[in-house]
């Protein structure tokens, strides 16, 4: 059978808001979205990143070449649908060539609602990235090659952007649920965790599913509260710990409803561990600042240096927000930083089990170079005595 021959005519663009357009061909879902264009380096987990609810917003620029090689399966999601408004990628997604593979990316991505572009030249648009700063861009898909480029220009340039933006409360939980999936291990999969020693209310920002595996795995009983819930709500149920996860938008616009509800917590006396958005949000409620990163940092090798170790993590990030460590109070610590800028990547407070750290600890780059705040968390739970 002879191979389809590719249309000559682009099927897709993504505009900036500065007037730059790139040309390529588009897959997965047809017509338009607007968000803001970010990059990541990670060489693998582009269905994992797609899921994750921190990329709400985002359009995804891939700068590993080989998107889809593996294809997707159900067990790898990150969250119940895709999240992150689009991808763009150097080559065409490839067939699948993975045992645990069930669907193609490209399919995926059409049942997904998600706008794909393939044919880009992903190190100027990286490049242009880090010089413009997550430009706001329109991406479109038209299998015809018709587009108003005008207009796209024009909705690129009006986008309001993620500063000041809320986005926690949309990929939220509505309601309470309670979460004993463990990690996957070889040959059995996801197990169930059915000893817990410790009690854990999760605050869902936007919570990557691995993250409350891995709460599971260390021995914790887990129920998700929405984003909104009070801290009345997380009292009442009379947790050992607290956990803050990770989320999208503003850390600033969240904290309007999330930092009282931290305070009433820290001011419980309980353990509090936070990730990414939740690391954000607890320096806020500790009266330190948090502000736009240029570009942010999205990828799976991120050295941080452990300030109380020496040791280097390297480390998956996902931020395009930062905690300004000039703002930390007194009796806050700094205790990890990146090494690629230097900016802050962990606090903890110098009185009570409460840390928080901007990197991604479960999805093990490392691989497990970071699994160990995970059991600080446990311990300090079990350390604990009750009032």
């Amino acid at each position: 059978m002879q191979a389809a021959q590719k249309s000559p005519r682009p099927t897709a663009c993504l505009v900036l808001a500065d007037g730059t357009i790139f040309y390529g061909y588009g897959f997965g879902a047809t017509g338009q979205t607007v968000a803001e264009l970010c990059f990541n380096t990670a060489m693998t987990g582009y269905q994992e990143i797609m899921t994750d609810p921190s990329y709400a917003g985002q359009v995804v620029t891939f700068t590993f070449p080989h998107i889809g090689n593996t294809g997707v399966t159900a067990e790898d999601d990150e969250s119940q649908q895709g999240v992150a408004a689009g991808m763009v990628v150097k080559w065409d997604p490839t067939e699948p060539s993975n045992w645990r593979a069930t669907a193609d990316l490209t399919d995926w991505m059409t049942r997904q609602g998600r706008i794909g572009i393939g044919g880009i030249d992903t190190r100027r648009l990286t490049r242009a990235i880090r010089q413009l700063g997550a430009p706001h861009v329109a991406l479109a898909h038209d299998p015809e090659g018709n587009f108003d480029i005008d207009a796209l220009l024009q909705q690129a340039r009006d986008w309001s952007g993620l500063e000041g933006r809320d986005l926690a409360r949309e990929v939220s939980c509505t309601q309470s649920y309670r979460w004993d999936q463990m990690l996957w291990a070889w040959p059995d999969g996801y197990a169930t965790q059915t000893a817990p020693l410790h009690k854990v209310v999760a605050l869902d920002f936007g919570a990557k599913r691995n993250i409350l595996r891995s709460l599971a795995s260390a021995g914790c009983d887990v129920t998700v509260l929405p984003a909104t819930a009070t801290a009345e709500e997380v009292l009442a149920l009379n947790p050992d710990g607290v956990f803050l996860s990770n989320g999208p938008g503003d850390p600033a616009a969240t904290g309007e409803y999330a930092v009282p509800m931290i305070k009433g917590v820290l001011a419980a006396d309980l353990p509090v561990f936070g990730i990414c958005l939740g690391h954000q949000m607890l320096a806020l409620a500790l009266g330190a600042k948090t502000v736009k990163m240029n570009h942010g940092h999205h990828g799976a090798n991120h050295p941080v240096k452990n300030h109380a170790t020496g040791k280097v993590e390297i480390t998956s990030m996902n931020h395009g927000f930062t905690v300004d460590s000039q703002s930390l109070p007194a009796g806050v610590t700094e205790t990890h930083v990146s090494l690629f800028d230097g900016s802050n990547c962990g606090i903890r407070l110098a009185d009570k089990p409460v840390f928080s750290v901007q990197y991604h600890p479960e999805a093990s780059p490392g691989p497990q170079d970071s699994h160990y705040l995970f059991e600080d968390f446990t311990k300090a739970m079990a350390a604990r005595v009750p009032a």
